[in-house]
């Protein structure tokens, strides 16, 4: 029987509160991991009207000022008018941070971390940061094999953005919030029902002052300038049927750290697969590489997406787990929701032969500890909006499908062992 469901997924922009306080956190991390590539990062923020906090744990031989960091990622966001309430040169700045726990350390630290290729020995001595189950996902329902509700939604805040960063809207204020609702009928999308977006704006747009006005302008300005540019490429359009929300409220003039309180980890869903696949609960922002909760979440993507662009399964949702100081996973599993072209068992085999999840092998596949210098003091802050998976507008070496052939080749040969 064939059956008809919708499923919804949401983004935030980058003047969000909680992805204020992501971005900060990574941006803490890039600064720190481009002087000392050795260091233990636990970097947490919090904003409000007029205020920044910066705690956490970090040991780093790096010198950085991270009162300076805060406001120039702020002012680099879009709070640059203290009309708002909150402003990258108005904002106080409180920092209070700890070493990391030795105890913790003890079970990653060593000697043999450098940058030259490690031993099988090495690898196995440098253990997981903490314990905890990861989650990755792919699928092939868009291009960048994402569920099509998180890309839309991730598509149209950065649309948004962009409208605001150019000019082209010049009445978009930093915060915003879009959400997709997709038409499903049998697993697979077939249409578009709602389209949200909640965008902070002027309270006047030129000579429009009365708030009628100033809505309507302001959805006839994103239908066309917003939603209609992030669906290039998509087969699946909006039509006459789907419904189009701006603003529900009525207005949306106070946002940022003035209308709401924002912390790091807080967008965790948003960060991922927009609640279509299952997350192990862990943060991402302000974590060093040798917290398997970021780690090991790109590990298990880049897991899922090979499989799925090798045409080997649909869908793919990889989970690892780990114990805290302990380099092997505890555990590994692959779902491919009765969509695999191969025996599942025999694909597990393959991934386990030919991926490295040892924490310290994941940072050397993707080079994590070195990115930061190597983009020029940036690349953590670049992730925490908009997405740390799914990016085609960002070189992540977890999206690169670059196991293919070797996949197709190894169970080509298995299933004829």
């Amino acid at each position: 029987m064939s059956r008809r469901y919708l499923f919804t997924s949401e983004s935030v922009t980058e003047g969000h509160p909680d992805k204020i306080c992501d971005q900060i956190s990574d941006t803490i991390l890039d600064a720190l991991l481009t002087q000392d590539p050795k260091s233990r990062v636990a970097a947490e923020v919090v904003v409000n009207t007029g205020l920044v906090l910066i705690t956490g744990e970090i040991t780093s031989k790096a010198q950085v000022n991270y009162v300076d960091l805060a406001r120039k990622k702020i002012a680099e966001i879009g709070y640059t008018d203290a009309d708002n309430g909150f402003s990258a040169n108005s904002c106080s700045v409180l920092v209070a941070l700890d070493e990391q726990s030795a105890d913790i350390a003890q079970g990653v630290d060593s000697a043999a971390e450098t940058r030259e290729q490690k031993s099988e020995e090495e690898l196995d001595a440098i253990g997981a940061g903490d314990q905890g189950l990861m989650f990755g996902y792919a699928c092939n329902e868009t291009p960048e094999l994402m569920p099509m509700p998180i890309s839309l939604a991730h598509r149209i805040s950065r649309q948004l953005a962009k409208m605001r960063k150019t000019g082209e809207l010049p009445y978009l204020r930093p915060d915003g919030k879009t959400q997709v609702t997709v038409i499903y009928e049998d697993g697979k999308p077939v249409g578009i029902d709602t389209i949200l977006i909640s965008t902070q704006h002027t309270a006047t747009i030129g000579d429009l002052t009365d708030n009628t006005a100033v809505q309507a302008k302001i959805k006839a300005d994103l239908w066309s300038a917003v939603v209609q540019p992030a669906f290039a490429d998509i087969d699946i359009k909006p039509d006459a049927e789907t419904k189009f929300l701006v603003n529900p409220t009525g207005k949306f003039v106070i946002g940022g750290p003035q209308g709401d309180s924002g912390l790091t980890g807080r967008k965790i869903i948003i960060d991922t697969y927009g609640g279509y696949s299952r997350h192990g609960g862990g943060a991402f922002s302000g974590k060093d590489p040798t917290k398997v909760d970021r780690s090991a979440a790109y590990a298990c993507r880049y897991v899922a997406k090979n499989i799925v662009a090798a045409g080997l399964a649909d869908k793919c949702e990889v989970q690892l787990s780990y114990a805290i100081g302990v380099a092997k996973p505890m555990s590994m599993m692959i779902e491919t929701f009765g969509t695999a072209k191969v025996d599942e068992d025999k694909l597990l085999e393959v991934v386990k032969q030919h991926f490295e999840l040892r924490p310290a092998g994941i940072i050397q596949t993707f080079n994590l500890q070195y990115l930061p210098v190597e983009c020029g003091g940036r690349f953590f802050q670049d992730v925490a909006a908009y997405g740390h998976v799914g990016r085609t507008d960002l070189d992540l070496p977890w999206e690169k499908t670059d196991k293919v052939d070797l996949l197709k080749e190894s169970l080509c040969l298995a299933m004829v062992s």
